[in-house]
């Protein structure tokens, strides 16, 4: 293989890569000869361990939603997919962000200090 059939192919790859992470990740189509249904069972697992992060990292948020919870970031993390290089602190504060934002908790109250951190 030739330097630039290697460029192509590489190409084509990162193409098909960015199709799958597309449809797992934003709900996209799922690409060519893929498997629909284990394809829909793995974007289940995956939302269900984003929802697991955001309520490990944001019990207050999750405690005041109680039940809306589950239903409000489902909706959320269809609107906000997760980015390449994001952190999921930064997409626990979006979310409830998002949920103040939508009237679903109370406005944000002062941050509390933790021992854990600096002055």
């Amino acid at each position: 293989m030739n330097e630039n059939e290697l460029l192509v192919a590489r190409e084509r790859l990162a193409a098909r890569q960015t199709e799958l992470l597309n449809a797992l990740l934003s709900n996209g189509p799922v690409p060519a000869g893929f498997d629909e249904q284990r394809l829909n069972v793995e974007r289940r697992a995956l939302l269900s361990k984003r929802r697991g992060i955001v309520r490990m990292l944001g019990p207050a948020v999750a405690d005041e939603l109680g039940d809306r919870f589950r239903p409000l970031f489902d909706a959320y993390a269809v609107e906000h997919p997760r980015r390449a290089g994001s952190r999921a602190r930064e997409d626990a504060a979006s979310f409830a962000e998002w949920c103040r934002a939508s009237g679903e908790l109370s406005a944000e109250r002062k941050a509390r200090w933790k021992f854990w951190q600096s002055n």
